[in-house]
């Protein structure tokens, strides 16, 4: 182990699962106190009690990032403790699976709560203090908050507000010493997809991807933590998701197809039609 962050303080928000909790055993590694926020507070306190029992440093607080108060909460525990924050990783999000069309305006609106809002508001109580420390603030946005996603309106909305706020807030920063570093994660295999909610924000339970073919939130966790250590603003994971980021912002019309063609292949897909079509209308 490189203990890279002995002595630092990690927040990770939506640290029960996939990539928050594989960042927290990754920091955990690297000598970081880490302080693991999620709803699910068993699966927290499992985390937690983990890296304890590998000699690592965690107190866990269960959090609903969509409620002003348990961040503010979330921020004031972790300066009881640990008197200081150097990295906050605003990970805890959701998804969705439903065209816009057939979609309940209610799912949108979990979504803005839960990926963009509980990042602004955890952010905003914890900058003060990060900006004593000429810390680093992350957002886990996507791949998606770079191009377009059928299928994922609210989502693709979500991120891309993630992806303004925190490029802004590096700007207004940027004498402060204050590090901002947006994540764009490719497709990684997670329970994201089972706990996507339908048109009618009911969990879907299921997943429409093959996950074996998608990458490791361990292998993301490790990109994340070398990433902050160097002090990195922007990250675009997988070959596919740099590639497809290219052709979107190079040629947007072959990206679109391209796209489309993709998320035909789901299961109860509604853009199966896109397979028949050799040009798009």
């Amino acid at each position: 182990m490189d203990r890279k962050f002995n002595g630092k303080v990690v927040i990770i928000t939506g640290a029960s699962s996939g990539i928050g909790k594989a960042c927290a055993f990754e920091f955990a590694d690297n000598g970081a106190s880490v302080v693991l926020a999620a709803r699910q507070e068993n699966e927290l306190k499992k985390t937690e009690e983990e890296i304890k029992m590998h000699g690592g440093d965690a107190m866990s607080v269960k959090t609903d990032v969509r409620n002003i108060e348990d961040c503010k909460m979330l921020i004031t525990k972790t300066l009881e403790k640990y008197k200081k924050i150097d990295v906050l990783i605003n990970n805890a999000g959701i998804s969705m699976r439903a065209s816009f069309e057939d979609l309940d305006l209610s799912v949108i609106k979990e979504l803005m709560d839960t990926n963009f809002y509980g990042a602004v508001y955890c952010t905003k109580f914890a900058l003060p203090y990060l900006l004593e420390q000429k810390g680093t603030v992350i957002g886990i946005s996507s791949i998606s908050g770079l191009t377009p996603l059928p299928g994922r309106t609210g989502y693709c909305a979500s991120k891309y507000a993630m992806d303004g706020f925190f490029n802004t807030l590096r700007l207004e920063t940027i004498n402060k010493g204050l590090k901002v570093l947006v994540v764009h994660p490719g497709f990684t295999s997670s329970n994201i997809r089972k706990a996507a909610l339908n048109k009618l924000g009911v969990p879907q339970n299921e997943t429409p991807r093959d996950e074996s073919k998608m990458m490791h939130p361990k292998e993301v966790a490790r990109i994340i933590v070398k990433a902050t250590f160097n002090r990195n603003k922007n990250l675009i994971l997988t070959h596919q998701g740099k590639l497809i980021v290219w052709l979107h912002k190079n040629f947007p019309n072959i990206a679109d197809r391209l796209i489309l063609l993709e998320m035909a292949k789901e299961p109860n897909s509604p853009f199966k039609i896109f397979k028949q079509l050799n040009t798009l209308v």
